[in-house]
């Protein structure tokens, strides 16, 4: 693996293999582990749903706060900055990441429900637009793991280039935008409903779904790669972090195409 994954949990460095190393009679190296104690692609799919289950929980909190008349917009925030700063400490403490993905799974659960109420409620209009997302996010998981898992599409290091290479662009591309309209109240193209606009929402969409193949090879490697067991939960907070961002921008397209009725 010569590319880094756009997610910089699953990138080269972290799945590099850190098996005690010994020598035989001949002195050549040989790798000594506990083949209980390693990271594996199952365990690293049942960690993956354990965190699924924990942003199903903090979904529930907005609900429980609007029922008791508490604005839940101020504890979405607070989630929002609580879980980048889980994402930072996780990515310079792997073993952490046991107590970091489960804590960030239940802050996500409360920001993007937070933020899916509000969606609803503004571009709605009774379509289900944030079950709608919901369903698009999950097919689009399934497909990419299918065409991962029988090899339709192949993650070679082309692919990584220009997913990587892409990704570098659109960051780029965000932060002149956001100098533009700060400095000059330029208002970026990437706002409102335009065509324009539509076409760079499918456009990230695109990209989150090709860093789902990215994060598919890289779990795979770091499975053979036998890495220590703590891995499972760093590689299942990482494949959750770009499964929320695919479904922040699958939701923003259909509040796009709504809005546009």
């Amino acid at each position: 693996m010569n590319e880094k994954s756009r997610n910089p949990f699953l990138s080269e460095k972290a799945y590099s293999g850190n098996n005690a190393q010994m020598y035989d009679a001949a002195g050549n190296p040989v790798y000594v582990y506990d083949a209980n104690q390693v990271m594996t692609v199952r365990g690293t799919i049942n960690k993956t749903f354990i965190l699924f289950g924990l942003l199903a929980i903090g979904a529930l909190a907005p609900f429980v706060m609007l029922a008791y008349g508490i604005n839940p917009l101020p504890a979405a925030i607070a989630c929002a900055i609580a879980g980048f700063v889980c994402v930072i400490v996780a990515g310079f403490s792997k073993k952490n990441a046991m107590y970091l993905a489960p804590a960030y799974a239940l802050f996500e659960g409360v920001f993007i429900s937070s933020v899916s109420m509000y969606v609803e409620v503004a571009y709605g209009n009774g379509t289900g637009i944030v079950l709608q997302a919901v369903m698009g996010t999950l097919l689009t998981f399934g497909v990419c793991l299918a065409l991962y898992r029988f090899r339709i599409i192949k993650v070679t290091e082309r692919f990584k280039s220009i997913v990587i290479a892409s990704m570098m662009a659109v960051v780029t591309y965000y932060l002149i935008a956001f100098l533009f309209s700060w400095l000059g109240g330029i208002t970026p193209f990437h706002h409102g409903n335009s065509l324009m606009s539509i076409g760079f929402s499918l456009f990230l969409i695109v990209l989150a779904a090709a860093n789902l193949l990215m994060d598919f090879s890289f779990i795979e490697e770091g499975s053979k790669n036998n890495l220590p067991k703590y891995m499972e939960w760093y590689s299942s907070m990482g494949l959750l972090i770009t499964l929320v961002w695919l479904y922040l921008e699958i939701l923003r397209l259909l509040s796009k195409l709504q809005s546009r009725n």
